[in-house]
């Protein structure tokens, strides 16, 4: 709760900061915009925190979104697929990434750094190579298929504002997973698994399954988003389509909550993380300081999440150890 009221905080000076230096913020397209950004980088900022609660890290993210997404025009525009054999084809195709990055970490023992590190290259790059480097979009019939991620839902009130409909699947992954954490025994085994690996095996947790399960839902998530992105922008070029963003996602989770060592999550906290993510990148723009510095905010953002974590780690141990010798 503390942690939800800091980031809180956070959001709403820089969203008062930015509504009075910068020019337009809070018109209704600019904030529907934002809405629409924010919906889908939570998509993955909550895939990237499922991984990061079981004590693990996932930085091929970017390169699942580019995939999936390539991947989705490429096969109903290329070669004519129907959607319907589309959309589940690339969701499950994304799911068994994530399921070949968990037996890699929990049956070889492999540094889930390096696994996901190299699906960060070797994804794209089969992207690019299926493709032949070239971009990838939607023309003709198939740009119906965009209207589900396109669409608005109208406000009273509000002339300029519609929320994007992409915020209800993200609501109701927000839910199932805050669920899931709170009210599952394998919600409360995964957050063991991230605490304590070794207790949590020797308790009868089964932490190898649990772990690749949750690799498997974080490159899920990456592929639904990555279809939802494409539906979006229209079309995009293999090389730089879903470049960092395996950042944004992994920077909204720790300053969302999430601790880097596992076993903590903060679900709600990951959705305002995200939206603080995505203010700071629009207050850097409506600011005029420069879209280069963007990287700079959020890898400054990081260092003091990581930092942050552990300092107060470091504090409770210690008032911990104060209390063990207190009692005795």
């Amino acid at each position: 709760m503390k942690k939800s009221l800091g980031i809180l905080t956070l959001f709403t000076a820089i969203c008062v900061f930015t509504s009075i230096y910068g020019e337009r913020f809070l018109s209704g397209v600019n904030l529907m915009n934002l809405t629409q950004r924010t919906a889908l980088f939570s998509i993955l900022a909550l895939g990237a925190s499922v991984v990061i609660v079981a004590g693990g890290i996932d930085l091929s993210i970017g390169s699942v979104v580019c995939l999936a997404g390539i991947m989705t025009p490429w096969l109903l525009v290329e070669h004519g697929w129907s959607p319907w054999a589309v959309i589940p084809l690339v969701l499950a195709m994304s799911a068994c990434i994530g399921l070949f990055h968990g037996l890699l970490v929990t049956r070889l023992r492999l540094q889930p750094f390096l696994v996901t590190l190299c699906g960060l290259l070797l994804y794209r790059g089969i992207a690019r190579w299926m493709t032949g480097d070239q971009s990838q979009g939607f023309q003709g019939e198939f740009e119906g298929v965009r209207a589900p991620a396109l669409a608005r839902i109208e406000i009273p009130f509000l002339d300029e504002f519609r929320l994007p409909a992409t915020v209800i699947p993200v609501l109701m992954l927000a839910l199932v997973l805050g669920f899931c954490f709170s009210k599952t025994v394998w919600g409360r085994w995964l957050l063991a698994t991230g605490r304590n690996e070794s207790a949590a095996r020797y308790s009868g947790v089964p932490t190898a399954w649990l772990t690749t399960a949750a690799y498997a839902i974080c490159s899920l998530l990456a592929g639904f988003g990555g279809m939802l992105f494409i539906f979006d922008i229209g079309s995009a070029q293999p090389s730089d389509f879903g470049n960092f963003y395996e950042l944004y996602a992994i920077a909204a989770a720790v300053l969302g909550g999430c601790s880097l060592r596992g076993g903590e999550v903060n679900i709600f906290g990951v959705l305002i993380g995200t939206a603080t993510l995505l203010v700071l990148r629009t207050a850097i723009i409506l600011l005029g300081l420069g879209s280069q510095l963007e990287f700079a905010v959020i890898g400054g953002v990081l260092l003091v999440g990581i930092a942050t974590d552990e300092l107060v780690r470091r504090y409770s141990a210690r008032r911990a150890e104060r209390a063990s010798r207190t009692q005795t």
